[in-house]
């Protein structure tokens, strides 16, 4: 029981000082630095913690750790501004809303979610995560990143998780074009097979991307046809959400 305190206070200094180095913990706690390190490595491992992207000595938590208590997020001008605006999104289209946010370029985590009224429906679990190239909240993202973010994520290699997933880097830019100029993201079944969805960006004042909002359905409910509705309503939601957020 003592690691698991232990681990859970490196936890909480960690998003207290963040971003902070092993060395800082080390004397905050006064602890062996091996030790320290091995609970930083375990809880990387875990999700609950990264590695900043500019300094890699120095560690900070990730969007994972808003999966633990979704209630928390209340509190948050995030959550606050999206959650009307999202119900209102289901009963207009009877269809599965949600709520992710980036970790990084590791992944889009989920924090919200509004359920639709069908016996057959998707199905997001609160903490579930996905990779941003396969997803439609992930490309909503990455089309309001800086070029060089894009260009990191595609240097990593771009998984394969269905026939459909884009893995080529210029397919990706491509669709990233697109993102921008449609104000949304499409995916289907280009990461879960027979599942499909269309995302929109939740941006900051200065127009990074928060969030993504997105509507998701079984393929046998997708309809090509009504893919222009779709997309605007949600961007829609989308550009409602970042004004209330933003207090506009």
């Amino acid at each position: 029981m003592k690691s698991v305190t232990r681990s859970l206070r490196i936890l909480e200094a960690v998003a207290q000082h963040q971003p902070v180095t092993v060395g800082e913990l080390t004397k905050l706690f006064g602890l062996p630095k091996s030790t320290v390190q091995r609970t930083l490595v375990t809880l990387n491992e875990a999700g609950w913690l990264r590695a900043n992207r500019k300094d890699t000595t120095r560690w900070e938590i990730g969007a994972r750790v808003l999966a633990v208590r979704p209630a928390a997020l209340q509190g948050s001008s995030l959550f606050a501004a999206a959650r009307e605006p999202m119900i209102r999104l289901r009963d207009a289209l009877n269809e599965t809303i949600h709520l992710s946010v980036p970790d990084a370029l590791q992944c889009m985590v989920v924090v919200d979610r509004v359920d639709c009224h069908h016996a057959v429906r998707t199905f997001h679990a609160i903490g579930d995560t996905s990779p941003l190239h396969a997803t439609a909240t992930g490309r909503a993202i990455l089309a309001h990143l800086p070029k060089a973010d894009v260009a990191e994520l595609a240097g990593r290699g771009l998984e394969s998780y269905t026939e459909a997933t884009p893995t080529d880097p210029a397919e990706l830019l491509a669709a990233l074009e697109r993102v921008r100029a449609d104000g949304y993201s499409v995916n289907r079944n280009q990461y879960r097979p027979d599942v499909c969805a269309v995302a929109a960006p939740i941006l900051d004042e200065d127009g990074t991307p928060l969030a993504a909002v997105a509507v998701s359905m079984p393929d046998s409910r997708y309809d090509e046809e009504r893919l222009p509705e779709l997309g605007r309503v949600v961007s829609e939601t989308a550009k409602e959400i970042t004004a209330r957020r933003n207090g506009a």
